[in-house]
């Protein structure tokens, strides 16, 4: 326990040292934890006297990383003198003793998943969290595939709105420019995506890249119309997706006029619509019969979710459900990563028939070890030099 308390103690003198870095838009941002340096920004063209003090910085950095080195080479040395130890031995045993947490941690974890699947089938198949816009798409073109082979073509898309360079455990973009600025960076950008990467071919006629075509609907509401064609004489290949409907009555009449253009067999893809269920629509004086309208073109007609990643938060915790058919609904929460700095990793809590509901995650992350303390209390844990866990 020595040799943990001088690895922990350790970690805390270096972890006031610590520095990350992000490249983005050909400028380097470094961000310096200490609070005696300011964030700064080195743009192209900024000439030597930038670079000069830049170097000066760095010098300055790595002396005081020497010095944090020695001094915690001495604590090492006075925990080996106390204990009657070599300052090999404490050293081997402070690594020794982590491992052992490291692996009562997995265990933890490998026990509870294993009791959440025992004598489950095919649908609670663990989907693992998409990393990037890139991967998201690509989780999400197997899904429709699958479905579209069961027979499902009308499908509902529920992106988590990223942008190429976001990550899916960044913060969550808060669109100061509205629908517009979402369909420009995001929707768009995905939906494209998609429709080049879903094969519904059965005919193999094409083999070549399909092609996408996209017209805007109304530009306030950043809606759209976006196409692929595949080339194939009979059309089969073609996917038509409506990008950001809402609930106003001129959607429902493009939904009507786009299923019975795409025909009974060709697939039809929803992508992140305006609403969450027929009651979304309620009571609207110029639309008195909407929700009616609503339940008969598009509930009455399947547009089932076949993938879905939905970011929100529960118990201050970030948290993800994620749908990919035909298996259930996979619950995720995000956590530090106790091996690498400045990195989240999604913690697996269970699985769901029905999409989960905030009060679902409540009670899976008061029931995990690894969410026992608050995601503010394990900051001040891990400032403080102590185990978060």
């Amino acid at each position: 326990m020595i040799a943990l308390s001088i690895l922990v103690i350790t970690t805390s003198i270096l972890r006031s040292f610590s520095f990350s870095y992000g490249v983005r838009n050909t400028r380097l941002v470094k961000f310096v934890s200490r609070p005696m340096f300011s964030r700064f920004f080195v743009r192209p063209g900024h000439g030597e006297r930038s670079n000069a003090s830049i170097k000066a910085l760095h010098l300055s950095s790595e002396d005081e990383v020497q010095a944090l080195l020695e001094k915690a080479k001495k604590l090492r040395e006075e925990a080996a003198a106390m204990s009657g130890k070599t300052l090999e031995e404490i050293e081997e045993e402070s690594k020794r003793e982590k491992r052992q947490m490291e692996e009562r941690k997995h265990d933890l974890i490998e026990i509870s998943r294993n009791k959440s699947q025992a004598g489950a089938g095919a649908a609670s198949r663990i989907v693992p969290v998409p990393e990037d816009a890139r991967l998201q798409v690509q989780q999400a073109a197997s899904a429709v595939e699958r479905a579209f082979k069961d027979g499902i073509v009308r499908q509902t898309i529920r992106f988590a709105l990223i942008t190429d360079d976001e990550e899916m455990s960044g913060e969550l973009n808060e669109w100061p420019g509205g629908a517009k600025q979402m369909f420009r960076e995001a929707g768009r950008p995905l939906t494209e995506a998609l429709l080049r990467e879903v094969n519904v071919d059965s005919s193999g006629q094409s083999n070549l890249p399909p092609t996408i075509t996209t017209k805007d609907i109304w530009d306030f509401d950043g809606s759209a119309i976006i196409s692929s064609k595949t080339g194939s004489q009979d059309r089969g290949g073609d996917v038509t997706a409506l990008v950001f409907p809402n609930t106003d009555s001129k959607y429902l009449r493009d939904i009507e006029t786009i299923d019975g253009d795409v025909g009974p067999d060709r697939l039809f893809l929803l992508i992140n619509p305006f609403w969450r269920n027929v009651e979304s629509w309620g009571f609207n004086i110029l639309q008195p019969n909407g929700k009616k309208r609503a339940q008969e073109v598009v509930f009455d007609n399947g547009y089932d979710i076949t993938y879905a990643v939905l970011r929100f938060s529960a118990r201050g915790e970030d948290c993800i459900a994620l749908k990919a058919y035909p298996y259930d609904w996979q619950m995720y929460a995000y956590r530090e990563d106790p091996s690498w700095f400045n990195r989240r990793i999604p913690i697996w809590l269970g699985s769901s028939t029905e999409e989960p509901t905030s009060s679902q995650f409540t009670e899976l992350l008061n029931s995990r070890p690894e969410f026992k303390m608050s995601k503010n209390m394990r900051q001040m844990q891990r400032m403080m030099g102590n185990d978060d866990q």
